[in-house]
């Protein structure tokens, strides 16, 4: 039964490390000369609060050199789901054909049937997302090292949610498929549904995970953020007081009442509390491995009863 479960995965497989190869192709020659650059630069030396200002133009010419290389494994967010929907389309297609009852009448339990073709499925997720990983982690690792791993982009392919994100895709899939036993539907409503999960993850949920942390800092010469901002994923950043109200609220506060739209500003006041400060609202690099484990379990765990729920569907309704 494992080898009939290899047999009708292959195809499906075989595309998946296909669109790895692909990615492999483009991300280790430029990988090599990206470290190459790093080492030349000597950048190295310059990871640290308190870098030099030669430091700074070095290291602003580096990301500035491989910025378009960065914002193109941006896109690779969407790999995760294209593949875990298309290792999904083999059981999908089973079902929409009839083919399982053939195996069913072979000596063969529906039970033994169904866990032996999801876990087909589950390893090929598993290895392609961890295959993923390590692919955009080394990649990633002097761009990594200068500006951390925390922004949405860059946390997407590090650590374990990569995984998460395959098994996620996988499990919707099957789920959809299992009920609707309409295979290209089914994968396109999915891949969609992936999309706007991980959307709304990034955009929405993730900066929520923990309540974030503020900084307000002097702008001058000599004046640093907090250690903690090094690497941090900042959400939110302004000029202010040094209280960490934006410039509008002091314009606001120093308003003297007038007619009309237009009304005069308080000298005094306002230069009392001038915006001489910057404002940051972040996540800071310490929460890492935190929110990965979150969003690991999150999308793992809803993977996990999308495939129960399929197996439980299939085993129930199929006939």
């Amino acid at each position: 039964m494992i080898w009939v479960s290899w047999r009708q995965q292959r195809t499906e497989t075989l595309i998946a490390g296909a669109i790895i190869a692909v990615l492999a192709a483009v991300l280790v020659p430029t990988g090599i000369t990206m470290a190459d650059a790093f080492d030349r630069d000597g950048l190295a030396a310059c990871i640290g609060q308190n870098a030099s200002e030669g430091c700074g133009r070095a290291i602003q010419a580096f990301l500035v050199r491989y910025e378009w290389l960065d914002n193109l494994t941006s896109w690779f967010t969407l790999v995760p789901g294209l593949i875990g929907v298309l290792l999904a389309a083999s059981f999908v297609l089973e079902l929409e054909n009839g083919t399982y009852r053939l195996a069913w009448t072979q000596s063969i339990t529906r039970r033994r049937w169904i866990v032996t073709r999801l876990g087909a499925c589950i390893a090929a997720a598993l290895v392609a997302g961890i295959a993923m990983t390590l692919l955009v982690t080394w990649w990633r690792t002097p761009i990594v090292d200068l500006r951390g791993r925390m922004e949405s982009g860059v946390f997407d392919f590090e650590g374990t949610v990569t995984a998460g994100y395959v098994l996620f895709a996988l499990g919707l899939a099957l789920a959809v498929g299992a009920v609707w036993r309409r295979t290209v539907p089914a994968l396109i409503v999915a891949f969609i549904g992936y999309v706007a999960a991980r959307v709304f993850v990034d955009t929405w949920l993730r900066q929520r995970f923990q309540t974030p942390l503020s900084e307000t800092w002097l702008q001058a010469p000599g004046s640093a953020p907090h250690a903690d901002l090094q690497h941090a994923w900042v959400l939110e950043q302004y000029p202010s007081d040094r209280l960490g109200r934006r410039a509008e609220f002091m314009l606001g506060q120093c308003a003297r009442p007038g007619e009309g739209a237009v009304r005069a500003i308080d000298k005094a006041c306002f230069l009392e509390h001038a915006p001489g400060y910057m404002h940051a609202v972040y996540q800071p690099a310490s929460r890492f491995w935190l929110f990965q484990g979150i969003e690991t379990a999150l999308f793992g765990g809803i993977a996990i009863l999308l495939i129960a729920f399929a197996a439980w569907w299939t085993h129930r309704r199929a006939g």
